[in-house]
Formats: structure tokens, C-alpha cells, sequence
């Protein structure tokens, strides 16, 4: 089965290297944190409140300076793993991850009050409290997920590069492209962090099992998964036009896909916090609905979740600029995050219709009728 996919190669180490592959995530996060904490950063106040006191919690965000300082001990080796390292213990690493992320969400999970859910297992995986701050407030658990998933996808990629470099004769343009491409997108993630405090997981989202296994390992070592069985393969062969073409007209779909997920969200953090600003010279339509304000212009007036729509261009250039075409690994990313949200933007239409009211999202769904791609859908 192994062989048939294709994967064998990541199932090569020692006895000795499985259990440091295995062991590898619960390092990362521990290195992620001691730098998290001890590195300056900037003090901020997000959109989700504290349910004690009513008021807008704090974080501390420095993860572009962990983002920087892990790409350094990786490039430098300076814990003396090799650079292809984290790609070659790329399976023993995930299960690893869903050990820690198991032992982690009973920790946090069944450390809380029981609430609504009374269910044990769905509370496992669900959550039961919505936001966990520790250390006086410096360490907030949501976005420290996130630091370690967002630094570990671009490491992941970078050190998927560095194998095929040193085993595959003929290096892949395109296997350049797509390291680039994810590292761009990860680094914007950091550059833009305070934004992320505006967005549905830190505002809706309960820490169990989902968040805390999808944050840093889901998010960290598998929105890779292409790079599995394709790190292996050489250069397509294209050359001339037909190279061009294949090469610019990823990166061009990644762009494209880049600036409606950016813009969404940016235009929805400008309207959250200065809701009369106009934001890229678009100015913002709303539908009032009690004392809250339904967004209806720009990104948010072609359809009610854009941004999903150019998270699905994103993987299309993923899935694109390998140039094996043909070779299922390609698309396993873009099939992952549709199956995704497709589901998803039905809980967010239900999470909405609960927030601004039934009557009033109705009002907003017959003003913006598409879902995810203007016109179609």
C-alpha cells in the first residue's frame, strides 16, 4: 500500500530516528513556546471578550520574530538535525502529533467546568472553553497553535526542498515555486497576525481536539501533503512557452487567490475596527441588525464567504505548480481544504444567523446570494 501511493521514502528511518521523528512535534512546540515567551512582542487587544469581565481580551504577538528565529536554527542547523529532517520524518512527526494532541485536549478539555455539551466525546473534540490564557495573560493557547502550525508548514515545504535537492537529479522549478508560494503564505499570516484575532476560530471555536490538533500539526504538517509523494519526482520536462506558462500562470492563480483571502479578511478587520473606514477606497454597506452591523460591500457583497473562494484558487496553484498534473498527490491539498469549507461556510451561515438574527441574515443572504464563487455557487 505504502509503495503503491508512493510514499516508501518517508518510511526509512532507524529504530533510533522513529523515535526522535515521533518525539520531533513535541519539541517544536516546546522550543515554539520558550521562544514565544521570551521574545519581545507587542500587546494588543483582539474582537473576542472575556467572559468575567465583558471586556476585549489582550495577546501578546511576536510569532514573525519565532517565524524568523526557527528558519534560522533550521537553515544553520544549529540543533544539529539536517535540513531535510522534518520531511523525513514526516509520518513518525504526525503521529506523534496526534498522541501530544490527544493528551493535550484532555488536559485542557476536562480541566474546565462542564458546559452545554454534556457529551464527553463531542466536548473532547469540540471544547468546552472558548478562549485559555496562562502566565498572566502573556500566553494565549489559540494563537500559540497557530505560531507552531504556521512556522512548521513553511519548514516543512522548506525542508521538503532540501531532500529533493540532495536525491533527485533534475530539481523541480516547480517544487521551488510551490516552497515559495507557501512560505509567502505563511510569512503575510505572521506580517498580518493582529487579523487573525477577527476571525471566526478565535472568536466562535472552543479549544478541543479540532483546534488543538489542527492548529499546529493539521495545519503544520499535513497542508503539505503534496509535497509527499511528489518531492520525489524530477522536473515535468516542460521548456519554452508551455514552461512559462505552467510556471507564471501558478504563481499568477496563487496571487489571485492571495488577494481575495487577504482582502476579505482585511476589509472585515477595518470594518470591525473602524467601521466607517473605507478600505481599499470601497465603502462599507451594512445592514444593521440590533446593535451589531452585517458587512455587505466589496469582498463581502459578492459572496458571504469569498475567502473561501480564494483559499480554493491558492490550492489550485498548489496543485498546479508541481506540473505532474496527472498525479493525484498534486490535488490532495485543494481536495482537502474544499471538503473543508464546503461544510464549513453552512456553520458559519448558521453561526451568523444566530448573531445578527434570523430575520436579518436572510435579509443579507438575499442581498449577497452566493455562498462561495459569484455567479455559480
Amino acid at each position: 500500500m505504502i509503495g503503491w501511493l508512493g510514499i516508501d521514502h518517508l518510511f526509512e528511518l532507524t529504530a533510533g530516528e522513529a523515535v526522535l521523528g515521533f518525539l520531533t512535534p513535541l519539541f517544536v512546540c516546546a522550543f515554539a513556546f520558550v521562544a514565544h515567551m521570551i521574545l519581545p512582542a507587542r500587546r494588543v487587544t483582539g474582537y473576542a471578550t472575556n467572559r468575567d469581565t465583558g471586556e476585549p481580551r489582550s495577546y501578546r504577538l511576536n510569532g514573525i520574530l519565532v517565524f524568523a528565529l526557527a528558519h534560522i536554527v533550521w537553515a544553520f542547523e544549529l540543533f544539529g538535525l539536517p535540513r531535510d529532517w522534518f520531511y523525513r520524518s514526516t509520518m513518525y512527526a504526525i503521529a506523534g502529533g496526534v498522541i501530544i494532541a490527544a493528551i493535550a485536549t484532555a488536559i485542557v478539555v476536562f480541566s474546565q467546568p462542564v458546559g452545554e455539551q454534556k457529551n464527553p466525546l463531542i466536548a473532547f473534540y469540540l471544547g468546552r472553553a472558548q478562549e485559555l490564557q496562562f502566565f498572566n495573560n502573556r500566553f494565549d493557547l489559540k494563537m500559540y497553535f497557530y505560531i507552531v502550525g504556521g512556522t512548521m508548514l513553511s519548514l516543512n515545504a522548506w525542508s521538503a526542498l532540501a531532500w529533493h535537492v540532495d536525491e533527485v537529479n533534475d530539481v523541480n522549478p516547480g517544487l521551488v515555486l510551490y516552497v515559495i508560494i507557501n512560505s509567502f503564505y505563511v510569512f503575510d499570516y505572521f506580517v498580518w497576525e493582529r487579523v487573525q484575532l477577527y476571525t471566526y476560530d478565535l472568536i466562535h471555536e472552543n479549544v478541543g481536539f479540532k483546534l488543538v490538533w489542527g492548529g499546529p500539526f493539521v495545519w503544520g504538517w499535513m497542508f503539505v501533503l503534496p509535497l509527499w509523494g511528489l518531492a520525489k519526482h524530477p522536473d515535468p520536462g516542460f521548456s519554452g512557452g508551455p514552461m512559462y506558462l505552467w510556471l507564471i500562470g501558478s504563481a499568477v492563480l496563487f496571487v489571485a487567490g492571495w488577494v481575495i483571502s487577504r482582502g476579505s479578511n482585511m476589509q472585515k478587520y477595518t470594518f470591525k475596527r473602524w467601521p466607517e473606514r473605507s478600505f481599499l477606497g470601497i465603502k462599507p454597506e451594512v445592514i444593521v441588525a440590533g446593535d451589531r452591523k452585517i458587512l455587505c460591500s466589496g469582498f463581502w457583497g459578492k459572496a458571504r464567504h469569498f475567502g473561501y473562494f480564494g483559499e480554493a484558487l491558492y490550492g489550485l496553484s498548489n496543485a498546479l505548480a508541481f506540473g505532474h498534473f496527472t498525479n493525484l498527490w498534486a490535488w490532495s491539498y485543494l481536495i482537502m481544504i474544499v471538503t473543508f469549507f464546503v461544510p464549513r461556510q453552512f456553520e458559519d451561515d448558521k453561526v451568523c444567523a444566530e448573531k445578527y438574527g434570523a430575520e436579518k441574515w436572510a435579509e443579507y443572504q438575499a442581498r449577497v446570494p452566493y455562498r462561495i464563487l459569484p455567479g455559480i455557487f
